[in-house]
């Protein structure tokens, strides 16, 4: 993971406190004498490798300030990381939690460092082999099949989310979401529009949910933890704090709008990204992903533009609400690089997927 110099560690999560506590929580007077650095990326939760004589783990909580508490749930967040552990989803281990006050007055909770890569910015230094690379995006979708295939029920998360009417609740949801950003965001009129209309053409194409799962939210490439070695194995899946119970689909449509290519046409290559990483050769391509998940769930991809369309309006509204956080003064300028023309962009892409599906 990557240092993020603007969040500042000693103020969101002061060593003497997490030392403190952390001594008391895991029975390890070495805990007190520690270290807090910021990692990942930083525009959501915070996260925070904290080192000590006795060891480092990672550190969770919410993001400065006032927050929307659903959206920054640490005990869900906790409790899908305890609930996942032994299945066939890497997760790590939870080694502890508190719902405020103490440590960092806010929820948070701690869990182990997985050693291994984050593939974000540039690629790893074992993925230069185009081999290398197809076993890397290969094992993003097997690990997703695998999320897909766990039953809520045995592993405790029955009643983690509400399924029925998951698509609907979305498409609500985000859209009340841009009512609220889009002032502030600075988003022109004739792209508040077509937003409005890709939301109202989506409403009326909802498709009808195959199967109901636990649901990541936010699955992409930079979302896992790779073995340093292997390209083809994932350690460990992280920042579950979108998740839920809901329609499986949503996940790979969304990983499809985060996909690039080299021979992408401009309305795919215009589009934000989180990184253009898959580019390069050797990756599968859009289709080969979805073909080798449909393979793994036995869910068909007929309507799986209605869900890239969905993530590409998903993805216009997180820009737009980042925008108006910038414009706002709440989070640092550095937040919207190379996003102030991503919410036309994401928007021409839904419009676009609707039309004429992955491959144009």
């Amino acid at each position: 993971m990557t240092a993020t110099p603007h969040v500042q560690a000693g103020v969101a999560a002061d060593p003497g406190r997490v030392g403190r506590w952390l001594a008391h929580q895991l029975a390890d007077p070495g805990w007190r004498d520690c270290g807090v650095t910021s990692i990942g990326q930083g525009r959501s939760n915070l996260t925070f490798r904290v080192s000590s004589a006795a060891g480092s783990v990672v550190l969770r909580r919410p993001p400065m300030g006032s927050v929307a508490a659903t959206a920054h749930d640490m005990g869900r967040e906790r409790r899908v990381l305890t609930a996942l552990a032994g299945t066939a989803v890497p997760v790590p281990s939870v080694l502890a939690a508190a719902p405020g006050g103490e440590p960092v007055d806010a929820p948070c909770y701690v869990m182990e460092l997985v050693d291994g890569v984050v593939p974000f910015g540039v690629l790893p230094a074992g993925w230069a082999d185009p081999g290398a690379r197809r076993r890397a995006g290969e094992a993003l979708v097997d690990v997703l099949v695998a999320l897909h295939r766990v039953d809520p029920a045995p592993v405790g998360l029955a009643d983690f989310g509400r399924p029925d009417g998951f698509l609907a609740r979305q498409l609500r949801r985000w859209s009340t979401q841009w009512d609220t950003w889009c002032p502030g965001s600075g988003t022109d009129a004739a792209t508040a529009a077509e937003l409005t209309a890709l939301a109202g053409e989506l409403a009326r194409r909802l498709p009808e949910t195959q199967r109901s799962t636990i649901v990541h939210g936010d699955y992409r490439l930079d979302n896992l933890i790779y073995d340093e070695r292997e390209p083809g194995t994932v350690r460990a899946v992280l920042d579950w704090e979108m998740s839920t119970l809901g329609d499986p689909m949503a996940d790979l449509g969304l990983l499809m709008v985060y996909w690039s290519r080299a021979d992408d046409p401009p309305v795919w290559r215009d589009a934000p990204r989180r990184h253009n990483l898959t580019r390069e050769p050797g990756f599968p391509t859009r289709l080969q992903l979805a073909e080798r998940y449909a393979e793994g769930t036995g869910l068909a991809l007929h309507p799986l533009p209605w869900y890239a369309a969905f993530g590409a309006f998903k993805l216009a509204v997180v820009v737009a609400g980042i925008l108006s956080r910038v414009a706002d003064g709440a989070v640092p300028a550095e937040f919207a690089v190379g996003m102030s023309d991503g919410v036309p962009a994401l928007v021409a892409l839904g419009r676009h997927v609707l039309r004429a599906g992955l491959a144009g």
